[in-house]
């Protein structure tokens, strides 16, 4: 298996305290998680896009462009980019020089996004999200895999002859399809021979793994070779203790609170939005979030393996409300004591 480090730069006060980082002090301390997951061994690092609530990641490409200068090799990954409101021949250039700037290092997580407010923002229609998806992302293909594009759809003016520039660094990047609740996404992916990139982070397990055996199915129905399908698989945060109980007494206060702080109560009842792990107990006993002693955490996501068999697992250190040092120490301890555990015992040919 292969581990991803993903912020969404959120910027909320601290669920206990009230502090809040400035906004230049947010996106330092992402610039410098970026570069100790690096250093530690992960082997990429995602910037989320959110264009509403409170999230500083409404620019990932200039945030992940200040990641690759301060990086030499660690891949770079969105999650997600929301190409369903965006215009593709801008994520066509942005990304593209992007990946230029880095080497290559770039992959996409593209999808609608799990923000209701940003359609309206972007003057969309919501009701429409799946068709600008499907439309946008099949442009934008298009405009990284070819040239003198000719093209015309509904939600954008016709192309004629086009060529954007910069070309990516190598080839198209390959693109993931983020899904979180809806088989509309994992059929996108499975019709290009896509990989799957699912959120794996509010719902129960049953709920993903449904997505991901239709993810399978499809793909193979439409004729490309199963042994091709990839697999990610987010999760509702890290938190590492040396027990159980040692985790408990000392992430209960806060991942409580995180959860009443974050709670949307316009979309209660709404899959994908609100956890319904509430405590931290229920969260360690049934949630995707890896909270206990790193061999609960190995456990757990050997457990979510055997179901899913996922090639990447993603992992997020900050937004929980833990300081920088907590962040780090949390970091290497997963890169000590975790990911060569599970690395072993769930291969993957994925970045080889």
């Amino acid at each position: 298996m292969r581990f991803s480090v993903l912020s969404l730069i959120g910027h909320a006060p601290h669920p206990l305290t009230g502090e809040l980082l400035s906004p230049a002090d947010r996106f330092a301390e992402v610039v410098e998680t970026a570069s100790d997951a690096e250093r530690l061994g992960f082997d990429a690092y995602a910037v989320g896009e959110r264009h509403a609530g409170p999230f500083l990641s409404s620019s990932p490409t200039v945030v992940l462009g200040a990641v690759a200068a301060r990086t030499t090799s660690i891949r770079l990954l969105t999650g997600v980019t929301v190409v369903a409101i965006l215009d593709p021949v801008r994520v066509a250039e942005d990304y593209a020089t992007l990946d230029q700037i880095a080497r290559g290092r770039l992959e996409l997580v593209v999808g609608k996004g799990a923000e209701a407010g940003h359609f309206a923002l972007f003057g969309l229609d919501e009701d429409r999200q799946w068709d600008l998806q499907q439309e946008k992302y099949e442009l934008l293909r298009r405009l990284w895999t070819e040239e003198g594009v000719d093209w015309e759809g509904e939600f954008r003016p016709p192309l004629k002859n086009t060529t954007t520039v910069p070309r990516p660094y190598d080839g198209a990047p390959r693109v993931w399809h983020g899904s979180a609740t809806s088989l509309h996404s994992t059929e996108l992916a499975a019709k290009h021979g896509d990989p799957l990139f699912t959120a794996n982070a509010v719902q129960p397990k049953a709920a993903y793994a449904k997505l991901i055996a239709h993810y399978r199915e499809r793909f193979e129905a439409y004729g490309h070779d199963p042994a091709d399908a990839r697999v990610a698989a987010g999760s509702g945060g890290l938190l590492i203790a040396d027990s159980s109980q040692q985790a408990v007494e000392r992430y209960k206060d806060l991942y409580e609170a995180r959860v009443r702080q974050s709670f949307r109560p316009h979309l209660e009842g709404k899959a994908g939005y609100n956890t319904p792990f509430r405590t931290i107990e229920d969260a360690i006993a049934g949630g995707p979030q890896l909270i206990g002693s790193p061999q609960q955490i190995i456990d757990k996501i050997l457990g979510y393996y055997e179901e899913y068999h996922h090639d990447l697992q993603s992992i997020t250190v900050d937004g929980l409300g833990l300081s920088r040092p907590e962040q780090l120490e949390t970091l290497q301890r997963f890169a000590e004591e975790i990911a060569p555990v599970v690395r072993r015992e769930a291969p993957t040919s994925l970045w080889e």
